[in-house]
């Protein structure tokens, strides 16, 4: 990334319908146009989880114009840095790329309280992360 260039990131899930969309809403409502966002998914699900949509509204972030995307090598070769989700995706690598796995729980399956606590953490990693990308 060059210093005046916009950084990117990518968040990968398997499903790209809970965690990373989550956090991608997270990045931009919280980075505006100083971040370009993208989220991905190795297979991804039909629709955004509907539990993981309702968590985002709570905060006044709406992420249900969103779809699961299908993770491509262009969308990892675009990216300053690629946060996967502790789901185990294979992610082509490549040299000058910033990679981090984020241990989350699935919110898959799970009630809006259980869905809560994994929203916050991912703001608290985000938060993080943009003031990393931002220095």
């Amino acid at each position: 990334m060059s210093e005046d260039s916009q950084p990117s990131v990518l968040f990968v899930c398997v499903h790209n319908a809970g965690r990373s969309q989550m956090a991608a809403g997270w990045l931009r409502a919280l980075a505006g146009d100083r971040v370009e966002v993208r989220s991905a998914g190795s297979m991804p699900a039909e629709r955004i989880n509907p539990v993981a949509v309702a968590a985002m509204q709570e905060v006044e972030i709406d992420i249900t114009a969103e779809q699961p995307k299908v993770l491509t090598i262009d969308a990892v070769r675009e990216s300053d840095a690629v946060i996967t989700m502790g789901c185990g995706d294979a992610c082509p690598i490549f040299p000058g790329k910033r990679y981090e796995d984020w241990e989350l729980e699935d919110p898959a399956g799970r009630g809006i309280a259980s869905v809560r606590p994994i929203r916050d953490e991912i703001k608290q990693r985000v938060e993080a992360l943009l003031a990393d990308l931002l220095a």
